[in-house]
């Protein structure tokens, strides 16, 4: 209901719904992908890597910063029949700008199905809302890439998404048929804990108001300027007066989205900066890690320092 998929398969994480999905679709076929998206994502999560776990047989087509419509094209002539799927791989952790050239998702989709091939995306981060409503970069969502006319799209459940670790495949109901009667998918499905925290949170996305203030990754995305400076006055001033020797001012920061999503994206706000009389920003830092509950902050300019978003 929340993507327009036609049916979706929850397994335990974003790596196994893509190795799923290409073992279930293009065992012993050759899959087409875009030099440019062969990546790593962390870990030994490679795309190359991944595939030849699968079963599948990579197709590398383009340029590392440039590919074409007519380079697919080229592959799909070559390779006909033994073709058995056009893998798209979004760059959810890094980018890459200047003279760079990749086709639209819905012109690689029309191409798939005039060649009558699945094109699959990998999502990465797997939004489910537009960030720009927060005044952030855009990120594809998964009904994005379903509405271009991606036949499986697969993403993690956690990220962007905000719930438990999980990995989602979501698409055509003839495809995830096929991809639920793979032997793999009871090896790599999701435990009753994981389904039932990911429900909930995906519950919370029907009401977007309560989405925005209940998931916690998008109420940090979302925090308003004004939220984020009482909260850090807040902070200042308890710190200080509870915290003999320590002092504490409001200073302009930034910080990252993580966990690989919108890697040039800053979160501009304010944050505490902490100095004590007798402990070093490293001491502080450290006492701070050993607090019940730990309280993680950074280090820089010699003072630590704690982001109230």
């Amino acid at each position: 209901r929340l993507t327009g998929a036609e049916a979706a398969l929850i397994v335990n994480n974003g790596a196994a719904a893509i190795l799923l999905a290409l073992a279930a679709i293009a065992e012993h076929k050759k899959v087409i992908v875009s030099r440019g998206e062969l990546v790593e994502i962390g870990g030994s999560f490679r795309v190359p890597e991944i595939m030849e776990m699968s079963g599948a047989t990579l197709v590398e087509v383009g340029a590392t910063n440039r590919t074409h419509l007519r380079d697919y094209e080229k592959a799909l002539a070559k390779h006909g029949k033994d073709t058995g799927a056009i893998l798209r791989v979004h760059r959810s952790n890094f980018r890459m700008q200047g003279f760079v050239q990749q086709p639209e998702l819905a012109e690689l989709a029309a191409l798939a199905k005039r060649h009558k091939v699945p094109l699959l995306e990998d999502l990465g981060s797997g939004a489910l809302v537009d960030l720009a409503m927060f005044g952030l970069e855009r990120e594809p969502t998964v009904g994005d890439s379903l509405a271009a006319g991606a036949s499986v799209v697969t993403c993690s459940g956690d990220k962007l998404l905000g719930g438990a670790q999980a990995g989602l495949v979501l698409g055509e109901r003839a495809l995830l048929a096929q991809i639920r009667r793979h032997p793999l998918a009871r090896a790599l499905r999701a435990d009753k804990l994981a389904l039932a925290a990911l429900e909930a949170t995906l519950s919370l996305y029907a009401e977007p108001e309560r989405a925005q203030a209940q998931i916690p990754t998008l109420a940090m995305l979302s925090a308003s300027p004004a939220e984020l400076a009482a909260r850090a006055e807040r902070l200042k001033s308890e710190l200080v007066a509870r915290v003999p020797g320590l002092t504490a001012d409001i200073v302009a920061g930034e910080g990252e989205v993580g966990g690989g999503s919108l890697p040039l994206q800053k979160l501009r706000g304010p944050v505490v900066a902490l100095s004590h009389a007798e402990w070093s920003a490293a001491e502080l830092e450290s006492r701070a890690r050993a607090a019940d509950p730990p309280v993680i902050g950074t280090i820089r300019g010699g003072r630590f320092r704690l982001d109230p978003r």
